[in-house]
């Protein structure tokens, strides 16, 4: 049974930006090392035309953005969407009741996959369907921007911290 894990980069006053703040060189390798690993991801609309970005090969990247679009294009994707009829490569649309489309890829599948973006995460979590949260935090106040936990935060049980890069640590925590 495949566990479904979200996890994002968030200030130290809650908020997820990708534009505020970017990882860094080492910070990249673990989420490139992360994108390798993952069963696949499951995306919101909005974070999924973010993250379409991976589509195309740009002449500008380095190895490091090349080895991360390379697993992010080869992992199956699922978008979860009202308004989307289609979806680019190696991605289907979820349409219909949530709750049974997310419980039957669990049932389906063995891994990790990745819940991308926080409003479908809010969803998911008072559905009671989130296994895992982890937060990267980075030393950083945004003051501003879409909060990580797009509700109420649930009872959570923190099961870990690790250093992942120079100054972002990630924090673990399961439902309580």
């Amino acid at each position: 049974m495949a566990r479904l894990v979200f996890g994002m980069n968030q200030s130290l006053d809650g908020y997820v930006d990708h534009m505020a703040f970017g990882p860094s060189p080492t910070l990249f390798r673990h989420f490139i090392r992360e994108a390798e690993g993952l069963s696949g991801s499951v995306y919101g609309r909005v974070m999924y035309e973010i993250m379409r970005y991976w589509d195309d090969e740009h002449p500008e990247w380095g190895d490091g953005e090349r080895a991360f679009a390379a697993a992010w294009r080869k992992q199956p994707k699922w978008v979860v969407s009202r308004t989307l009829k289609s979806a680019g490569p190696n991605a289907t649309v979820v349409e219909g009741d949530l709750e049974a489309a997310m419980r039957k890829l669990k049932a389906e599948r063995d891994g990790e996959i990745e819940i991308a973006g926080p409003n479908l995460a809010k969803s998911l979590t008072e559905l009671g369907l989130i296994d895992e949260y982890r937060i990267y935090l980075h030393p950083v106040v945004l003051g501003r921007g879409t909060p990580y936990f797009a509700g109420p935060r649930p009872p959570l049980r923190l099961t870990a911290h690790d250093r992942i890069a120079e100054d972002v640590l990630r924090l673990t925590y399961v439902p309580a």
